[in-house]
């Protein structure tokens, strides 16, 4: 309530004057709520540091796991049960069940033994009948437990060895079982384990030896063999691979047919000579590719030969590599899954993974030739043992030291030194076939086990980031393939293509929405009437309520076949638009002044329209000429290479820098001087003169473009594979006009705010000072709103950046590296949403996915800083004005 004082004033009586005082004091409530408000605001701001930290360390947490690498989750060593016979024969495999539980060796002089792998505990124990001739060479094939045995009398046997699984019923238990410590029950025989659900699991070992097949036609020993089955139950089928002492090679296939009601199986072997090599060559190993199509023979010394067998009746030598620089030998040979990679443990440790890749100098009689794709991690001492997995790019190399180690072809890592448990040479060892575990003997007859755990060989920064040489692919590529039909595939995990592909489409977006977007700020900020731009600028905010999916189905079904059919006119518009606004522009200023200000406004905003509209329709009707005269008639067999040469399309690319150049020049010197000239004319006769030097800047544009342009030709420069390329129909171009329709009102809007707040009196001092319109926008407004410009452009490559539904739908969703405007390509964002619902939970493709969720974010953050810098230096340069 306010305050009355009453006193005497200066020639006034004491009743005369009264004074009122306003109390000073803000009122509670107004404090409460400026309190809370300011609570509020803080908190708020706390909660979305908050939360944006969160996130980063939620993508964190499910990331780093790809990088951790194998561990070992139990380990143990026990002497190898003795399999009863006198002598120490040598070993010849090793193998395990699925869940690692029992390991079976099979030795030279054929007694085989299985035991519990975690404790060493003897299982059976049997012989095998091998005759009377000795044992000479010994192979398993990859899968299905499938062996070979070669003998001195040049014959050979064929069995399988394998350790199977079976679910029994509680009530199927034999009775009397002996229990484990470790819980699992055993008969003796075979070990029988809990499963969930209240069954057992049987596991026991399978050994079957097939009767003596002649190979050798001389009797000659078999020093080398190999084998691979496959076919169905009712047709099974065999191919072998022998090499004998005397430089021979044999290759056989064996067709069998079942009798259905008798189940008798009566074969047929044919048989075919490798070609004659030099006697005396100490081979070491032979190998077989499942179709029988393909024999490697490896000789001591490091000579790897490879055999085109495609041909049966006539096999050919299609090469001969030395896999062993130096004094090295080869000490253990053998393919990893899927037989396109053969990996090689050398005498002095080296371990290296050839790939036979297609090459067109390649020079053999498939197009084919090995090459060394990968030297991995040296063993410490002689890589002497090796075992692939049977799911995956994973291997085992033991050493003459007593080593093994874990390693994955493809990340180039070695996973998992295992500790130290045996003294020699490693003999055999065998991987789990989930990968598991680990079983490995040395020649002392000491055993090994480790259960391990290796979530994700696959990843390392050099195959999610760097080039990596995969297997079929004929040089190091970045590649993103994630899945396939086959078991044998070899995941692709390269992030490269996919950064690549949100680079390009911000690029192309950007490249059309930000011209049209700034230069509509400018005109409607500062040339068009106040009422059209009341009718503008919220219509262009209405355009950013737009649902990307829709402009995605618009790009897709209406946009992509529209450009494909009228490919010409489309290039072409690109020309006659701009230079339809161009005519128009010179054209108005031939209107007398009292004229054109009537028809300022709305008039005005239409007749550019109409011009536009004829631009549009000069394109449609000149787009066939436009083909012949540029593109040999044809623009998408122009872009395929199928016809026309590359000048006339040189020439287009290089006009518009062309210009920029001549325009620059222009600019300087004379082009000034003849500028300050053209103010002293009349409205009509300076258009006409600008209208020429415009037209004359354009052809000596054109001269220096063609000039240049023969000058690449004549230099070999063909812009197809490159920046241009062949044609789909789903491609960057589309992307570019279906994103930069985003773009557009949302750079348009920030940018025209920012452009209308530049207080009037710099405009009025510029226009004050003689400047045209135009001058003061280029040089006065737009400096001083620079930082709003740019906060604009910044706003809408996030936008781009992060668009998904529209590069789904219109990108032609291909990972490929390929600069080309007429391709297609996926970014980061489009790629989670394609392969996230399909990746499984805390996979490799799925801690992947949020790496590139991260990388996104990582990207975001960057060009955020940057801008945030660009923008506040701008603004500290505006604020001196």
């Amino acid at each position: 309530m306010a305050q009355r004082e009453q006193g005497a004033a200066p020639g006034l009586g004491p009743s005369d004057a009264t004074v009122y005082r306003r109390p000073k004091a803000t009122a509670r409530r107004v404090v409460l709520v400026d309190r809370l408000a300011d609570w509020a605001i803080s908190v708020g701001g706390l909660a979305v540091i908050a939360a944006v930290f969160g996130i980063l360390a939620f993508l964190v947490d499910v990331v780093v796991p790809l990088f951790a690498g194998g561990s070992v989750t139990a380990a143990v060593d026990y002497p190898l049960p003795a399999t009863g016979g006198a002598g120490a024969a040598r070993l010849l495999a090793l193998a395990t069940d699925d869940g690692g539980r029992v390991g079976l060796a099979l030795h030279g002089d054929g007694r085989y033994v299985s035991f519990h792998a975690a404790s060493g505990r003897p299982l059976e124990a049997g012989q095998l009948a091998l005759g009377a001739a000795p044992l000479t060479s010994f192979a398993r094939a990859p899968r299905g437990g499938h062996f070979v045995l070669g003998f001195a009398d040049g014959s050979i046997r064929s069995g399988r060895m394998e350790v199977e699984s079976a679910v029994l019923p509680a009530g199927a238990l034999p009775a009397a079982l002996e229990e484990l410590p470790s819980g699992e029950r055993t008969d003796g025989r075979a070990l029988y384990a809990a499963i969930p659900g209240g069954d057992w699991r049987r596991v026991a070992p399978r050994l079957e030896l097939q009767d003596p097949e002649p190979l050798s036609p001389t009797g000659r020993p078999v020093v080398a063999v190999d084998v691979r089955v496959g076919g169905p139950a009712e047709r099974p089928t065999r191919a072998f691979v022998a090499a004998d002492d005397a430089g021979a090679v044999l290759l056989a296939r064996s067709y069998a047919r079942r009798n259905l009601r008798t189940g008798e199986l009566t074969s047929t072997l044919t048989r075919t000579a490798l070609p004659s090599a030099a006697p005396g060559r100490d081979v070491v190993r032979v190998l077989l590719t499942e179709l029988a199509d393909e024999v490697l023979l490896a000789e001591r010394g490091g000579a790897l030969s490879r055999y085109d067998a495609r041909d049966f009746a006539r096999p050919v030598l299609a090469e001969v590599r030395d896999v062993a620089p130096g004094p090295a030998e080869i000490a253990s040979i053998g393919f990893l899954l899927g037989e396109q990679a053969v990996v090689v443990g050398l005498s002095d440790g080296a371990v290296d993974v050839w790939l036979r890749v297609e090459r067109h100098d390649a020079g053999t009689t498939d197009g084919r030739a090995l090459v060394l794709a990968r030297p991995l991690e040296p063993q410490p001492a002689a890589a002497v043992a090796f075992a692939p997995s049977a799911r995956s790019k994973t291997f085992l190399t033991g050493d003459a030291a007593g080593n093994v180690w874990l390693r994955h072809a493809t990340s180039g890592q070695v996973l998992l030194r295992l500790p130290g448990a045996l003294a020699a040479p490693v003999e055999a060892a065998a991987l789990a076939p989930r990968d598991d575990g680990v079983v490995a003997v040395d020649a002392a007859r000491r055993a090994a086990h480790w259960r391990v755990r290796i979530p994700h060989p696959e990843t390392s920064l050099g195959t999610l980031f760097g080039r990596v040489w995969y297997e079929g692919y004929p040089e190091r590529t970045y590649t993103w393939q994630s899945s396939a039909g086959t078991d044998a595939f070899e995941p692709k995990l390269s992030l490269v293509p996919l950064v690549f592909g949100t680079l390009k489409a911000t690029f192309y977006s950007l490249l059309f929405a930000v011209p049209l977007a700034l230069l509509g700020a400018i005109y409607t900020s500062e040339f068009v009437h106040p009422r059209v731009r009341n009718a503008v600028k919220p219509t262009m905010e209405t355009m950013a309520s737009l649902p990307s999916v829709v402009l995605g189905f618009l790009a897709a079904l209406v946009i992509a076949p529209a450009v494909e059919a009228r490919l010409a006119s489309v290039l072409l518009a690109l020309a006659t638009l701009p230079l339809a606004l161009f005519a128009t522009a010179y054209l108005w200023q031939l209107l007398p002044a009292s004229l054109a200000r009537r028809l300022e406004g709305l008039p005005k905003l239409a007749f550019a329209f109409v011009s536009l509209g004829l631009g549009a329709l000069a394109a449609s009707a000149g787009g066939p000429l436009f083909a012949r005269l540029f593109f040999a008639g044809d623009v998408r067999l122009w872009l395929s290479g199928a016809a026309g040469g590359p000048g006339p399309v040189l020439f287009l690319l290089l006009l518009p820098p062309a210009l920029l150049a001549v325009g620059w020049a222009a600019g300087r010197g004379v082009g000034a001087r003849i500028t300050a000239r053209l103010r002293g004319l009349g409205r009509g006769r300076a258009a006409l003169a600008d209208a020429a030097l415009w037209l004359g800047r354009l052809a000596a544009a054109a001269l220096l473009a063609a000039g240049a342009a023969v000058l690449l030709e004549a230099a070999g420069v063909d812009p197809r594979g490159g920046l241009l390329g062949t044609y789909v129909q789903r491609n960057t171009l589309v992307v570019g006009f279906a994103m930069g329709f985003a773009v557009i009102p949302i750079v348009y809007t920030i940018a025209e705010d920012a452009l209308s707040a530049v207080p009037r009196h710099l405009r009025a001092a510029s226009l004050a000072c003689g400047a045209t319109p135009w001058q003061t926008a280029i040089s006065v407004v737009v400096p001083t709103a620079m930082s709003g410009v740019f906060a604009a452009v910044m706003v809408g490559m996030g936008r781009a950046v992060g668009e998904t539904m529209i590069v789904v739908m219109a990108a032609g969703n291909t990972p490929v590296l390929d600069p080309n405007v007429f391709n297609g390509f996926r970014a980061l964002s489009a790629n989670i949403a394609v392969e996230l619902p399909e990746a499984v939970k805390d996979g490799t493709l799925y801690r992947v996915l949020f790496l590139a969720a991260l990388t996104l974010f990582a990207m975001t953050f960057a060009v955020n800083t940057v801008a945030e810098l660009v923008r506040l230096r701008f603004r500290r340069r505006a604020a001196e004005l």
